[in-house]
């Protein structure tokens, strides 16, 4: 039987990994109760992992209770069937570890953490230790670290946290990426041979990514539109460049629909038009209005969306 930490180096995430939404009522409060049929939907298009309480899953606005239920409901619907792994991060450095411990308890195989955003680490050794105490909450549980420098407003050398944070944080895996530095990426990849696992999270940036040789990938748009970042995968894997470019232009011209006909609220209005409805979201998040959601079902549908995104 390998060791423990044997087990954490080898653990990897490959393929699309669908960062999971979050079901509300329109009163606000938590539907649970809707979060297995968006899991077995979201398997269903082709999701490789699941990435639980992040952006997308509007982690930051959930209430401690509240993200350690939908982690124990999303972990209970995978089922094994795909891993999951738990964004813990929080403003505060003691929630997150809970979280973590929480995490590993309930069975999840892996954790996640962005960095503290409102008094934020303000150098890099402060940074390391934050997300040192944090990962020491699952010592079992490979960690990522959630950079997203666009909402967290902290960025450190990636690099630099890997060589220094690594000899710090036994379980640290990793990196989810998610930032268009395309350079910074690639250095990480290649850092110490490759050791680390980086995951992109720029959706409509993915063919860049899987030029810098990355494997796997979270994302928003990978709940509703899998198949169609598959098959950016096989073209890109078979040197159909010109296929993949192609393909990758729907996808870029897909956010950009979204985004100009719902907002951030539109991501979660899609996953309604495939016939998986995660309710809305919590402010001060804005719901999609029924006009909204209209024009963004009539944008999609001239993109082809409804052809392609389910093939």
């Amino acid at each position: 039987m390998p060791s423990k930490s044997a087990s954490l180096a080898s653990f990897r995430l490959q393929g699309l990994v669908a960062a999971t939404f979050t079901p509300f009522r329109a009163d606000g409060s938590l539907h649970a109760a809707r979060i297995k049929p968006v899991i077995d939907a979201v398997i269903a298009q082709g999701a490789a992992g699941l990435y639980v309480c992040g952006s997308t899953g509007e982690g930051p606005l959930l209430t401690t209770e509240e993200r350690q239920l939908v982690a124990a409901a999303s972990v209970r619907a995978a089922a094994g069937r795909v891993p999951v792994v738990v964004q813990v991060g929080h403003n505060s450095v003691e929630e997150a570890r809970g979280l973590a411990a929480h995490a590993q308890r309930i069975g999840a195989d892996a954790i996640s953490a962005t960095p503290p955003g409102y008094f934020k680490p303000d150098a890099l050794e402060n940074f390391i230790s934050c997300m040192e105490r944090i990962a020491s909450g699952a010592p079992k549980l490979p960690f990522y670290y959630y950079h997203i420098p666009v909402l967290s407003g902290v960025r450190f050398d990636m690099v630099e946290f890997l060589q220094r944070g690594a000899p710090r944080i036994p379980t640290l895996r990793g990196i989810k990426f998610s930032d268009p530095a395309l350079h910074e990426l690639l250095a990480c990849i290649e850092h110490d041979g490759g050791r680390h696992d980086i995951l992109f999270g720029v959706d409509e940036m993915l063919l860049g990514a899987l030029a810098m040789g990355v494997r796997g990938a979270v994302g928003s748009t990978y709940n509703f539109a899998a198949p169609l970042y598959r098959k950016i995968i096989a073209a890109f894997d078979s040197g159909d460049l010109a296929e993949a470019r192609r393909l990758q232009s729907l996808s870029a011209a897909m956010v950009r629909t979204i985004v100009a006909d719902g907002g951030r609220g539109g991501f979660k209005a899609t996953m309604a038009l495939i016939g998986a409805d995660c309710g809305h979201n919590r402010m001060p998040l804005a719901t999609c209005s029924s006009a909204q959601r209209a024009n963004l079902k009539k944008s999609l549908g001239a993109l082809g969306f409804f052809d392609w995104a389910r093939k």
